[in-house]
């Protein structure tokens, strides 16, 4: 592993934990103070995070000029398998007796580790530092 990939695990977790902190901060407040059940809350503070996390690594880690509408099917293609998934187990974790806050830590790992892997082979592969150098300095 070479320092370039270093530098980029080490962005794409700052920004993941951005991302992670937006998905929080919203799930506590549908949980908290609207008073969600578990899935939709876990649900709409997912597509937020999801679309905080994409606009900033695909300009900032990965700096790709991949076709937008193409790198973000090919997440929402991710997203197609993931989201169900992990509502469901989360669900299920809940309504057993875990707590919601540990269900969400436990899927927010699972999905940053998922996310990042999805992301370097899947939907940059062969796109990566394509940005114009213009671009990349904005």
């Amino acid at each position: 592993m070479n320092g370039k990939s270093i530098w980029q695990m080490i962005k794409f977790t700052l920004f993941s934990a951005s991302a992670g902190i937006i998905q929080v901060g919203s799930f506590a407040l549908f949980n908290e103070l609207l008073r969600w059940q578990y899935w939709p809350a876990y649900l709409l503070s997912l597509v937020l995070s999801i679309l905080w996390n994409f606009t900033l690594n695909r300009r900032y880690t990965f700096q790709s000029a991949a076709n937008v509408p193409v790198a973000m099917a090919k997440v929402f293609g991710f997203y197609l398998v993931f989201t169900p998934l992990s509502t469901w187990l989360g669900h299920l974790a809940e309504t057993s007796g875990v707590n919601e806050y540990i269900v969400l830590a436990v899927t927010m790992i699972s999905n940053f580790v998922l996310e990042f892997l999805f992301c370097k082979f899947v939907v940059y592969r062969h796109q990566e530092n394509t940005l114009p150098k213009k671009e990349k300095s904005k």
